[in-house]
């Protein structure tokens, strides 16, 4: 009795010790900003980067004013929405939600093809600063007196993938985008997400750049040249390791279901031949 006692003191010892291995995961790992501190961290954060229009962007100028037949001159017509294709909707008042407005695409030497001024240069331009060159542009040529010009993002994104709740392509509707804010859009990492490796990968003038971030320092994050995302980035969420380790072929490991339900099947199996 005394030898069974003995064995059955080993395996609950060795049961234990597999839990305490299989639960001591930190929770370093998993919490976000982790050297800030409330009412006592200041961060100075980077420049900011504002999104400016490249080539192959696409973007919608709508101009106003109190002459409406007079600035429908400087409007691409509405386009039916076609069956397959994603609604765009309008921002003008009365306008159809089954309509879109059409858009102005940036050609390679940086130019869109605007009505009745031709030929206007709006590469590295943010959208306010686009709006004010087409304004500045009609009151000097005396076309339009009072114009008020609008100018939004159409196909301007970034993509988010890998350990996140809902990863996919972004569009960007503002004139600053977060590494924050893609993450949020993404629903967040998934608890396999590492949060120390998240990856940034940018072209640069023809160049393929990657900025890693690692979210678990609020001051690394926030002094990030990849804070602020630009157009067509593209986010990257490595796996941890737990993650790692349950794509192996069997999935058989201490961080695993199968490698539980087997060891309690054995140790079940050795407690019945013990005392029986």
């Amino acid at each position: 009795m005394k030898k069974r006692n003995n064995v059955f003191y080993i395996l609950c010892l060795m049961m234990t010790g597999m839990l305490a291995f299989n639960s001591c995961s930190s929770s370093k790992e998993v919490v976000y900003f982790q050297d800030l501190r409330p009412g006592e961290s200041e961060i100075k954060l980077p420049e900011v980067q504002p999104i400016t229009v490249r080539p192959e962007d696409k973007i919608s100028i709508i101009v106003n004013s109190r002459d409406q037949e007079l600035t429908n001159l400087f409007n691409l017509p509405y386009v039916t929405k076609r069956l397959g294709q994603p609604t765009l909707k309008s921002g003008i008042s009365g306008g159809n939600t089954d309509q879109g407005v059409s858009g102005y695409t940036v050609d390679a030497e940086g130019n869109i093809d605007f009505p009745v001024l031709g030929k206007v240069h709006v590469e590295g331009m943010q959208r306010g600063e686009i709006a004010e060159t087409i304004k500045n542009e009609l009151v000097n040529k005396n076309l339009v007196k009072d114009p008020v010009v609008t100018v939004e993002f159409m196909n301007l994104s970034v993509s988010v993938m890998g350990e996140v709740n809902n990863p996919g392509r972004f569009s960007i509707d503002r004139d600053r985008i977060t590494i924050l804010d893609a993450l949020s859009l993404a629903g967040d990492l998934t608890i396999y997400g590492n949060r120390s490796k998240v990856l940034v990968l940018r072209e640069e003038n023809g160049v393929q750049r990657t900025y890693g971030i690692d979210l678990t320092s609020g001051e690394y994050v926030y002094t990030s040249p990849a804070y602020y995302l630009q157009q067509n980035d593209l986010v990257y969420v490595e796996p941890n390791a737990v993650r790692a380790r349950q794509s192996t072929v069997n999935g058989n490991n201490v961080r695993s279901t199968s490698f539980w339900i087997s060891l309690a099947s054995l140790l079940t199996s050795i407690g019945i031949l013990i005392f029986n």
